[in-house]
């Protein structure tokens, strides 16, 4: 067994005439594809062909999965969205950038017609969001901070400081006292990144 470079999920490993598909793996039009990314083995049978396995790295990349909590960074807003970096899957780090949105509907639970997103977000905020979808081609992830637990969770204000969540929507900078509504986040403590 010889382990081989990692393998980004749904990448074609070889004819199925080659090598049968062993787990982490299946079989399409005659070819053996991974199911998952990780790193890629090859096993010699003694009845044959031998048996293409993918194996998850314990330092392969982790993905954001529906449901998944992510802490990711605005990097630019719009009247309709926000578009994001996602930094951690829980507490991991990735090791890679993934993109997301997080659409004005998906901003809050209650009032979704009175949302606006630069009232909720500004780019460099930290925001605490959970996985809807896996998005489209551009693999970008549909983000939602309609739960109390999610929204921001770390915004400078102009002057540079870091901001001090007052209520549900407002921040306050403790230098300038000014304040700025942003959709803050109740944050439970294992979200916390010291």
């Amino acid at each position: 067994r010889q382990p081989l470079s990692a393998r980004p999920l749904g990448e074609r490993l070889c004819s199925a005439e080659e090598a049968t598909a062993g787990s982490g793996t299946y079989t399409r039009h005659g070819f053996v594809f991974s199911a998952l990314a990780g790193c890629l083995v090859k096993r010699s049978e003694d009845s044959g062909l031998p048996v293409v396995s993918v194996v998850r790295d314990a330092e392969s990349q982790l993905l954001p999965d529906v449901g998944a909590v992510v802490t990711c960074k605005v990097c630019s807003i719009n009247s309709r969205f926000a578009k994001v970096h996602i930094l951690y899957v829980g507490s991991t780090p990735l090791k890679s950038t993934f993109r997301g949105t997080i659409r004005r509907e998906d901003i809050r639970a209650t009032e979704k017609d009175k949302v606006e997103v630069y009232k909720s977000f500004r780019p460099g905020d930290i925001v605490l969001a959970k996985v809807i979808s896996l998005g489209d081609a551009q693999s970008n992830y549909l983000l939602s901070t309609a739960e109390n637990e999610l929204g921001v969770v770390v915004a400078r204000s102009e002057a540079g400081v870091q901001m001090v969540p007052i209520s549900w929507c407002e921040m306050q900078c403790p230098q300038t006292h000014t304040k700025d509504f942003r959709k803050v986040a109740r944050v439970q403590p294992q979200f916390l990144q010291t």
